[in-house]
């Protein structure tokens, strides 16, 4: 018995990295897998069916079921056709792992609207168009389902030279907070994880050249995206699993206790809240 026995799952971005783990995963743990990669270079460019036909050979090889799916999430009629793939041929949708990425780093007085348009299409927009369609799709079906989106500790600390990238992941996390209260009447459970992997994409930072590859490879990640998309977390909703290795953690927004005047009425001038900023700012 799997996990996911005689469910189906969308992954997209598993050509490699992180979302290749994902999909062999879950094919390894009963889901029918649809293996959604465009193809493309680490920055967007270019496009080729190999890396996802490759992960659905291998899926099939060990006895799994799979189908490739070669469309882009940053538009609307792939994301429909993504979801589609799944319905024609696995028949539904329960679990979808939003995991396609690109990266086109640059310190921001550099950047221009071309890099931070294409970051937020591929990781914002794509990641709330295939959470649309396969919403509308779980929500007809009428038996709930499982939403993992990948956000990233940019988002939450933001990276220098990750203007786009930041934004991008910052806004995948208010989205997910905001399906996981929306869509929980349709049982379906939305979540993130925020990884910290060397993949193809990350490989060159900075902060990966002092690591040992094999400590923060993206075998750690799988295991964390399984959970969420499982039984196992039927009472998670809108949360934040950090993976970095072999460490686990959740990220969530905290407010500080906060001031109050004696006078509710009273509005606070600059100097007054320069004054206060200590306790204001104190957690």
């Amino acid at each position: 018995m799997g996990l996911l026995d005689e469910k189906i799952a969308i992954v997209t971005g598993a050509g490699n990295g992180i979302g290749r783990e994902e999909a062999l995963l879950f094919a390894r743990e009963g889901a029918a897998v649809v293996v959604n990669d465009l193809g493309g270079a680490r920055d967007g460019t270019g496009e080729s069916n190999s890396p996802a036909d490759v992960v659905v050979a291998e899926i099939t090889a060990g006895g799994g079921r799979a189908v490739a799916s070669h469309e882009s999430v940053a538009t609307m009629e792939g994301a429909r056709a993504i979801v589609q793939c799944a319905v024609d041929t696995f028949g539904g949708v329960d679990i979808v792992v939003n995991n396609a990425g690109i990266l086109r780093d640059k310190t921001f007085l550099k950047m221009d609207e071309a890099m931070f348009d294409a970051v937020i299409a591929v990781h914002l927009r794509g990641t709330f168009n295939v959470c649309s369609c396969a919403a509308k799709r779980m929500v007809e079906q009428g038996r709930g389902g499982k939403i993992v989106n990948t956000t990233s500790i940019s988002g939450m600390f933001g990276n220098f030279g990750q203007a786009n990238y930041a934004a991008a992941k910052a806004g995948i996390y208010g989205l997910t907070r905001t399906l996981a209260i929306e869509l929980k009447k349709h049982n379906i459970q939305v979540n993130a994880i925020a990884p910290v992997a060397r993949t193809r994409m990350t490989e060159d930072l900075p902060m990966f050249q002092a690591m040992h590859g094999e400590s923060y490879g993206p075998q750690f990640v799988a295991p964390a995206a399984l959970f969420l998309a499982s039984a196992l977390a039927a009472d998670v909703h809108g949360e934040v699993l950090s993976v970095a290795g072999a460490k686990l953690s959740v990220y969530r927004v905290v407010e500080s206790p906060g001031v109050l005047p004696d006078d509710p009425r009273h509005v606070w001038s600059a100097e007054e809240i320069h004054a206060s900023w200590p306790k204001i700012s104190r957690l």
